[in-house]
């Protein structure tokens, strides 16, 4: 499988050629389905997934132009039949999974049955958008200042949970397995206004809790990645913290 792990979706040129050259045809040509499911656990969720799928949110994704659109809901794949959505995920040429809580999206790609096949898509693209690009990797780190409870149900035995002080707000530093597509880690919107917990002194102090190397990466950056080779492609800024 091909990758591209964004923060902020296909937001510059330099992305969006990355994106096309992964595709290997304009995206005018190419087919996509909207994966939105880790948006739900958060107020509001049902609204800002709409906005995802029909390309009015702020991260471009849905608006590009794709030949054709269409809807993989995660949560409904377990009480429906394999052959009524696996051949449609193995046709398409992207996959497009949307932000939201990383943990959540990585519990319902693993009990709905895609974590399983995405290894055996050898030409789709899976393009990720924050939590769409952490819940991909091998270990996922994100803080709360309570996880919802979507969150909460998704953490497993193995999953750790550290108090972290950021200023004076008390937040949650949880470190839990990704579906294992890449080898790193993945911090998304560093430095970004909006996100002010991530830092780059902040998101140093994270990626010294995670055991595999990790990319701190700003919104106009992604990391394109095609058998197991890394390739970061940005127009803004971005660090790799190796391994401690």
């Amino acid at each position: 499988m091909k990758l591209l792990l964004t923060s902020g979706g296909i937001s510059n040129t330099s992305i969006h050629n990355a994106l096309e050259d992964l595709l290997g045809k304009p995206i005018g040509e190419a087919s996509a389905l909207i994966i939105p499911t880790a948006i739900y656990p958060f107020p509001g969720g049902a609204g800002m997934a709409w906005q995802a799928i029909c390309g009015a949110a702020k991260s471009p994704l849905c608006g590009l132009g794709w030949k054709s659109l269409g809807v993989l809901e995660l949560t409904a794949l377990p009480s429906i039949a394999d052959d009524a959505w696996v051949p449609t995920v193995q046709e398409t040429d992207a996959l497009l999974v949307w932000g939201g809580d990383p943990l959540y999206l990585s519990h319902w790609m693993r009990h709905s049955g895609l974590a399983d096949l995405l290894p055996s898509l050898r030409k789709t693209v899976y393009v990720g958008v924050s939590a769409g690009s952490m819940a991909a990797t091998a270990t996922i780190g994100e803080t709360y200042p309570e996880p919802p409870r979507g969150s909460v149900e998704a953490l497993t035995s193995e999953d750790i949970v550290f108090a972290t002080p950021q200023g004076d707000i008390s937040r949650l530093l949880v470190t839990a397995q990704g579906v294992g597509l890449v080898d790193f880690a993945v911090i998304p919107h560093l430095d970004n206004t909006n996100h002010p917990d991530a830092s780059l002194a902040n998101a140093e102090q994270w990626a010294a809790r995670l055991p595999v190397p990790t990319y701190a990466i700003d919104d106009q950056t992604a990391i394109k990645v095609v058998d197991g080779g890394v390739d970061v492609v940005s127009e803004g800024h971005w660090k790799l913290f190796p391994v401690t």
